[in-house]
């Protein structure tokens, strides 16, 4: 098993995560296996009714960095460079309470931050265990560092936009009159694979009156000619960070006037929402920039979701670009541009960039067409 990431910035990231936890008045975090595991040491492993915990110290907490993970599965983990990173591991065997392992490593905590996605079984053994800690969440904690991609992660994110953008190059092979949502979709998702990806997270193929749900899925509806169709597309690539990208296209002829005058609209929107992203921007105010000319043009309604998402090891995580979010924009942080507008049972529309902070304003990671491209 070899981690995405070198050695020190593993490094550095246990060490940052210890110093947030400190500021934020908490003396352990306590990591189960997922995104946030695969972040500090390099692999997610599987959650199940056997406890596996990553261990943090508090910078300045008398305990050790630790993992424990049971026996059986002691294994997986020897291709880290956890003695590099200072990383203990513990094995326990079935019969053996590992939530006492737990609080034998925790160092006399009096206020300890479990993972966001821990098992609730898994919850309850730690509080057993430890039962005059004050619990809270890690999430405040690990967010602080995860919304902030250092340059290994916004390769990987360059990366992922790169071999998402040559999905939607292909568009024409799959997207036909005749051909259903469910078989279009079907090859769409093989090309997300093909194109470097290590599976297809989500294929949307949204036609006609299917577009005007943001998440529909596929369906046996056949495509005809003259659907406007929505294409929502993304995976993870192998070191696990996700691309996510959608295109809107006309099938077979040119829009109407009507549907190219709301379409000009939407692409206006997400122009001037991208332009708006830059450092000190606050992600409410990069909402407002694309829901402000859509409402103008009568829209607003019909604008039913936040503009964007953020993105990484996980296809949605902080920052959220939505109304009541005043998180001014810091470099790094990544996410998607993707406001919307859909006419109940008719059709819909959507355009979506995952952007990066730069110094100076922001880095697009999507480059095809914003046009609504016509598919002969």
């Amino acid at each position: 098993m070899t981690p995405a990431v070198p050695t020190e910035l593993l490094a550095d990231r246990l060490r940052r995560a210890g110093e947030v936890a400190a500021e934020q008045g908490v003396d352990l975090l306590l990591i189960t296996p997922g995104t946030d595991l695969r972040y500090l040491i390099g692999a997610g492993g599987e959650s199940h009714e056997r406890l596996t915990c990553l261990v943090v110290p508090a910078a300045g907490h008398r305990a050790p960095p630790a993992i424990v993970v049971p026996r059986l599965e002691a294994p997986g983990y020897d291709g880290l460079p956890l003695a590099d990173l200072g990383v203990d591991v513990v094995t326990w065997t079935d019969g053996e309470d590992p939530y006492l392992l737990v609080s034998d490593l925790a160092g006399g905590p009096t206020r300890i931050a479990v993972a966001d996605t821990m098992p609730a079984v898994h919850v309850f053994g730690v509080r057993d265990a430890l039962p005059d800690v004050t619990q809270r969440l890690a999430g405040p904690v690990i967010r602080e560092l995860r919304m902030r991609k250092d340059a290994a992660e916004v390769a990987q994110l360059r990366d992922a936009g790169a071999a998402i953008d040559r999905v939607h190059a292909r568009m024409a092979e799959f997207l036909k009159p005749g051909r259903t949502e469910a078989a279009i979709g079907a090859d769409i998702a093989a090309a997300i694979v093909e194109e470097g990806h290590s599976s297809a997270a989500f294929v949307i193929v949204g036609s006609g009156p299917n577009g005007a749900s943001p998440h529909h899925d596929v369906s046996d509806r056949v495509v005809e000619r003259g659907d406007v169709v929505v294409i929502d597309i993304g995976g993870p690539l192998p070191g696990g960070y996700y691309s996510d990208s959608t295109r809107t296209y006309a099938v077979g002829t040119a829009p109407s006037a009507e549907i190219a005058g709301t379409y000009a609209v939407l692409q206006d929107a997400q122009e001037r929402s991208v332009a708006a992203v830059k450092p000190g921007v606050t992600a409410e105010e990069v909402d407002a920039a694309a829901r402000e000319p859509i409402t103008a043009a009568g829209f607003g309604e019909k604008f039913v979701h936040r503009t964007g998402h953020g993105i990484g090891l996980d296809v949605h995580e902080d920052p959220y670009i939505v109304g009541g979010n005043s998180l001014p924009l810091e470099p790094g942080m990544a996410f998607s541009v993707e406001p919307g507008i859909y006419v109940d049972g008719v059709w819909g529309a959507r355009i979506e960039d995952i952007v990066v902070v730069t110094e100076g304003g922001c880095e697009r990671l999507n480059a095809r067409p914003r046009d609504l491209v016509v598919l002969d």
